[in-house]
C-alpha cells in the first residue's frame, strides 16, 4: 500500500526536530495539508519511528541533540529507497546545503521555512526545481555564504580561512560570530 491508485505516493511524513514547539506546529500544519505525520526528537528515535512506519517523505533538522541530521538520511533511504528528504536548519550556509544534497536530501531549507515552502520542496517532481524564492539572497548574504563555504572547506580553521580569503583573522572571527544577514 505504498502507492495509491493514481500512482502518487502516500503522503506519510516523518518530522525529526528537537525543538518541541516547532515540531508540534509543523506536524499540525503538515497534517492540515493532507500528510500522515510521525514525529521524533532525534536520530535514534527517528530511525526507530521510520522502521515502524516507513515514510515516503521526511523533514529532518540538521542539528539535533544526539547528532547531525544528515547522519539519518542513509538510514531513511535504506528503509525506503524512494524517500524524499528535506533538511532544515537555523544555521544555513551553502557548504551545508551541498553536504545535505550529497547525503541524499532533495532540498535544504533555512529556518524559519514555512509549511508551504516545505511542502513544495517535498512534492516537487524528481528532476524539476521548485519555483524561485520570492525574496532571493541579498549581496551581503551571498558574501556571508561564500565566507562560510571557505570556512567549511578549511575544516573550520579560522587562521587558514582568513589566509585564503586574504583578510585579518580577527575580522573573520567577528564575521563568523554574527548571525547570517537576511
Amino acid at each position: 500500500m505504498s502507492e495509491s491508485i493514481n500512482s502518487i505516493p502516500e503522503k506519510t511524513l516523518l518530522i525529526v526536530e528537537d525543538d518541541k514547539a516547532f515540531r508540534s506546529r509543523l506536524a499540525l500544519s503538515m497534517e492540515r495539508r493532507g500528510f500522515t505525520v510521525f514525529t521524533a526528537e532525534g536520530i535514534e528515535e527517528g530511525a526507530s519511528v521510520a522502521a515502524e512506519n516507513p515514510p515516503n517523505y521526511a523533514v529532518v533538522d540538521m542539528r539535533l541533540e544526539d547528532g547531525n541530521g544528515l547522519d539519518l538520511v542513509p538510514t531513511l533511504q535504506q528503509i525506503n529507497p524512494n524517500i524524499r528528504v528535506v533538511i532544515l536548519t537555523g544555521y544555513g550556509n551553502i557548504a551545508s546545503a551541498v553536504a545535505a544534497v550529497k547525503a541524499g536530501a532533495v532540498d535544504y531549507l533555512a529556518k524559519p521555512a514555512g509549511p508551504e515552502e516545505i511542502e513544495m520542496a517535498l512534492l516537487t517532481p524528481e528532476g524539476q526545481s521548485p519555483p524561485p524564492p520570492d525574496n532571493p539572497m541579498s549581496a551581503d548574504r551571498v558574501k556571508w555564504e561564500h565566507i562560510q563555504r571557505v570556512y567549511e572547506l578549511c575544516d573550520r580553521n579560522v587562521s587558514e580561512t582568513a589566509r585564503r580569503l586574504n583578510m585579518h583573522r580577527r575580522t573573520l572571527q567577528r564575521i563568523l560570530a554574527k548571525r547570517s544577514p537576511q
